[in-house]
């Protein structure tokens, strides 16, 4: 057993049958998130010798604000499920890790309490039907202090395999827990349908939603270099190469897979960042070294929150950065910035 299945098994004793499943379940039969999980590991990386890696920096920015290492948390609905203080726990071990978190559209949490936990933070857009509640949140997001708009872009037709496990089905003191940053009465005028996710979307979102904050956006949920290329000349100031961990599209090509011909198209121009399925340091070092600026880690974070709390965050967050400071030593390159695509063997 890994050290993210032995986080997983613990968050699942803590949790409801239903919010494990919730999680944990994927689109299709699974076959995305499978994959993916094997192409991280099928990567293989080609180590130097004669290097100097007495000292081991992993430093960086993205999209501007400083980081100690490349690993951000991704922004995940339902965190006060795992624990009922959510995303402060979580925003609490970013900030003393030193690294960012991504807050979702989704989230049970106030905007103004994410903030106090001390941690930089950008905000997840789900753009909604009716456009004026998405205008209303990510307004209140960036007075808030969020540093930058994620906006995801892969929700069309979403379609896990267990709907039952979605949070409508779930009972009613979880199902309040959301999107707390609109008021009952907002929510109760806009009506049932205007909160779902809008399918009309087009790349003139991007430059809608730098007008309305003047905040850096990146775009997450592109797997193919033509969108990269289409978000990018819409404005656009990262993409992120995601499959939604595995929940967009049961038969969508991997992460891994896509990540290569995005950073080929546009890599040179914006930040290209990835997920779905990083579960390792050398997984994370890889990524970097095929032109990722940063990695997003998503599942086990919210594993680490329901089995510890922040403490349980805190050590996903360290295991990741020590392993990927190990695995540098050992490829024998001194820093994030030094890596190259030549360090990784593809299959």
């Amino acid at each position: 057993m890994t050290w993210v299945e032995e986080v997983h098994r613990r968050a699942d004793e803590q949790l409801p049958d239903y919010v494990a499943a919730y999680f944990s379940t994927s689109a299709g039969y699974g076959q995305c998130q499978r994959e993916g999980l094997q192409a991280w590991d099928a990567l293989r990386l080609r180590p130097s010798v004669l290097r100097d890696t007495s000292a081991v920096s992993t430093a960086t920015t993205v999209l501007g604000t400083p980081v100690a290492f490349p690993v951000l948390v991704a922004p995940m609905a339902q965190q006060v499920a795992a624990r009922p203080q959510g995303e402060v726990l979580t925003a609490r071990a970013a900030a003393a890790a030193g690294t960012l978190l991504g807050v979702s559209t989704n989230t049970g949490v106030a905007f103004a309490d994410v903030a106090a936990a001390g941690a930089p933070w950008w905000y997840q857009v789900y753009v909604m039907q009716d456009r004026s509640l998405t205008q209303r949140l990510v307004e209140r997001a960036a007075a808030a202090g969020a540093g930058a708009l994620v906006l995801t872009v892969d929700t069309t037709a979403l379609a896990p395999a267990l709907p039952s496990v979605e949070p409508t089905d779930w009972p009613e003191t979880y199902r309040k827990a959301r999107v707390v940053n609109l008021t009952d009465a907002e929510r109760e005028a806009a009506g049932p349908h205007a909160m779902r996710s809008a399918e009309d979307l087009t790349p003139d979102v991007i430059g809608w939603l730098r007008e309305l904050t003047g905040l850096p956006v990146a775009v997450k949920g592109v797997l193919t270099a033509r969108d990269a290329r289409r978000c990018v000349d819409a404005g656009a100031d990262a993409v992120i190469v995601s499959t939604h961990g595995g929940r967009r599209l049961g038969t969508s090509v991997t992460s891994v897979r896509a990540l290569p011909e995005v950073v080929a198209e546009v890599g040179g121009e914006v930040e290209v960042h990835v997920d779905s399925g990083v579960r390792e340091g050398h997984h994370v070092v890889a990524a970097l070294a095929m032109g990722a600026r940063a990695v997003h880690v998503g599942r086990p974070v919210m594993w680490g929150l329901a089995a510890d709390g922040q403490a349980g965050v805190a050590a996903v967050l360290e295991r990741l950065r020590a392993d990927t400071v190990t695995t540098l030593r050992q490829l024998g390159v001194p820093g994030v910035a030094q890596l190259h695509p030549s360090d990784v063997a593809r299959p």
